[in-house]
C-alpha cells in the first residue's frame, strides 16, 4: 500500500492586528526625571523635542491650564506625528485624544467652524461619578419552573452567597431570560445592577476548581465575595461633550454616534449641555477632564479657521492643542501673504514651538532595528547597513517601506532570512522620490501636459 502524506500548514495567530506607521509607539521614553532615554518605548532619538512634549504632557495630566497650543515643526520623516502619538499613548484611555488632519475641515458637509468646534469637544472630556447598588455573590442554586401550558409566565429562584451570609431571590420573566442568555449556572460568581438589572459573569468560584477539566482552559477563577449581598460602588464613566451634545441635539442621538452623520448642532444645545455640566462640577458628581487636540498638517486651514483657533483658545474649556506643519515660510492658504509654516503670526504667538532635527545615521539604523522587529522581519546585519545607507541617501519613509517589500523577495526564495541581494532587488523595483524626478526630467517631453519646457522650444516661441 502506497505510503500517505499530509502537509499540515500551522499558521500564526498570534499577530492579527494589522501594523501601522506608527504601531511600534508605545510612549514618549521619558524616566521619571522627563529625560529622554536613547531608545524607549518605540522612540528613537528627538531628545530636546521628546522632553518639551513631555513637560506639556505633565501641564495636561494636571489639567489646570487651558487654552495651550504646541506647534511641532520639522522637515518630513522627523517624527513629529510619533510623538504626537507618543502623547496620546502616555496619557492612557481616560484623557480624550481627538486627532485630524486639517485637509478633513473641507471635506466635511458642515461649516468649518463647526467641524473645528465638533474637533475642540471631542477633547474635552467629562468625568460622571455615580454609585449605584449591585447584588455580588456566588450562585448556589437556580431553580426554573416552566409551566406545562405555553400561556403561563416561567418562575424561578436564585440563592445567592457570600462568605457570611446566604440568600432566596425570586426571578421574574426578563431577569429568566437575562439569566439563560449569560449562561449562569450553580458555581458561577455575579454582578447584578439593581438598577437596569444587567448580570455580569465574573467568573467561577475557586469552590469548583475540582471541575477545572470539564470547564476549559479559559475559565477564570475568582473567591466567593466576601461581606455583604448587596453593595453600594462607585462607578466612573468618561464621555466627551461631542457625546453629550450628539445624543441631546436629536432623537435617536445614540445611534448618530455609531453612524457617524451627527450634523450641524445647535448652539442652544451646547450652552444648555455646559450650564449642566457647571452645575454637576459644583455637586461634586462631574469633572472636566482637558484633553489633547492634535491637528496634522495644520498649513492646509484657511485665514477663517487661524481667526476661529484664536477665539477658541481663550475659552476656560479649551483643550491643549497640539499642531503640526513640515513647511517654511509659504503663503496662508486663501491669500497672498507669505507667513513662517503658513501660519499667521498672531496665531503664531500663542504658540509654544517644538522643533524636530533631522535623524543622524546611528538613529536611522536603530529605527530600522525597531520597525524590522515590529513588522516579523528577520535581516542580516548586512542587510541593516544598506537599508540604513539608503534611507540617508533618500527617506527614512522610503527605506523602512522597503523592508516587507524585500521580505517577500526573501519569502519567494524560500530564505527566512532577508539579505543584501533582496534589498536590491526591492531598491531596483520601487524607486524613491530623488530617481522619479531623474526619471521625469530625462523623460519629460514624452508625458502629456508636461509644464517644463527645454530652451530650445522656449526660444522657438521668443522669435515667433
Amino acid at each position: 500500500m502506497a505510503e500517505v502524506r499530509v502537509n499540515a500548514e500551522v499558521k500564526d495567530l498570534t499577530r492579527i492586528e494589522r501594523i501601522g506607521a506608527h504601531s511600534h509607539i508605545r510612549g514618549l521614553g521619558l524616566d521619571d526625571a522627563l529625560e529622554a532615554r536613547a531608545v524607549s518605548q518605540g522612540m528613537v532619538g528627538q531628545a530636546p523635542a521628546r522632553k518639551a512634549a513631555g513637560v506639556i504632557l505633565q501641564m495636561i495630566k494636571e489639567g489646570k491650564i487651558a487654552g495651550r497650543a504646541v506647534l511641532l515643526a520639522g522637515q518630513p520623516g522627523t517624527g513629529k506625528t510619533a510623538i504626537a502619538m507618543g502623547m496620546a499613548k502616555a496619557l492612557g484611555e481616560a484623557t480624550p485624544f481627538a486627532m485630524m488632519a486639517a485637509s478633513e475641515i473641507f471635506s466635511l458637509e458642515m461649516s468649518k467652524t463647526e467641524a473645528l468646534t465638533q474637533a475642540f469637544r471631542k477633547a474635552i472630556g467629562v468625568r460622571i461619578k455615580e454609585e449605584t447598588e449591585l447584588i455580588e455573590g456566588e450562585v448556589v442554586e437556580i431553580e426554573i419552573d416552566r409551566p406545562a401550558t405555553g400561556s403561563a409566565a416561567k418562575t424561578g429562584k436564585l440563592t445567592l452567597k457570600t462568605t457570611e451570609m446566604e440568600t432566596i431571590y425570586d426571578l421574574g420573566v426578563k431577569m429568566i431570560d437575562s439569566m439563560q442568555k449569560e449562561k449562569v449556572q450553580a458555581g458561577d460568581v455575579v454582578a447584578i445592577d439593581k438598577a437596569s438589572g444587567r448580570i455580569t459573569k465574573l467568573g467561577r468560584s475557586f469552590a469548583r476548581s475540582r471541575d477545572y477539566d470539564a470547564m476549559g482552559p479559559s475559565t477564570k477563577f475568582v473567591q466567593c465575595p466576601e461581606g455583604e449581598l448587596q453593595k453600594r460602588k462607585e462607578v466612573v464613566h468618561v464621555v466627551t461633550l461631542h457625546e453629550i451634545d450628539v445624543i441631546n441635539s436629536r432623537t435617536q442621538g445614540f445611534l448618530a454616534l455609531f453612524a457617524g452623520d451627527t450634523g450641524e448642532i445647535r448652539q442652544e444645545v451646547r450652552e444648555q449641555i455646559d450650564a449642566k455640566v457647571a452645575e454637576w462640577r459644583e455637586e461634586g458628581k462631574a469633572d472636566i477632564v482637558p484633553g489633547v487636540l492634535f491637528i496634522d498638517e495644520v498649513h492646509m486651514l484657511d485665514m477663517e479657521c487661524f481667526s476661529f483657533l484664536n477665539r477658541a483658545l481663550e475659552n476656560d474649556m479649551s483643550p491643549i492643542l497640539v499642531v503640526a506643519t513640515n513647511r517654511g515660510i509659504t503663503k496662508i492658504r486663501g491669500t497672498n501673504y507669505r507667513s513662517p509654516h503658513g501660519i499667521p503670526i498672531d496665531l503664531l504667538d500663542r504658540l509654544l514651538i517644538i522643533s524636530t532635527q533631522p535623524y543622524s545615521e546611528k538613529e536611522l539604523r536603530l529605527i530600522l532595528d525597531i520597525r524590522c522587529e515590529e513588522e516579523d522581519v528577520e535581516m542580516t546585519d548586512d542587510g541593516k547597513e544598506l537599508l540604513t545607507k539608503i534611507g540617508k541617501e533618500t527617506s527614512l519613509r522610503y527605506a523602512i517601506h522597503l523592508i516587507t517589500a524585500a521580505s517577500l523577495i526573501a519569502q519567494k526564495r524560500k530564505s527566512a532570512e532577508v539579505e543584501i541581494d533582496d534589498i536590491g532587488k526591492a531598491y531596483t523595483l520601487f524607486i524613491d522620490v530623488r530617481r522619479s524626478i531623474q526619471f521625469m526630467t530625462e523623460y519629460q517631453d514624452q508625458y502629456m501636459f508636461n509644464e517644463v519646457q527645454d530652451d530650445a522650444d522656449m526660444n522657438g516661441v521668443d522669435e515667433q
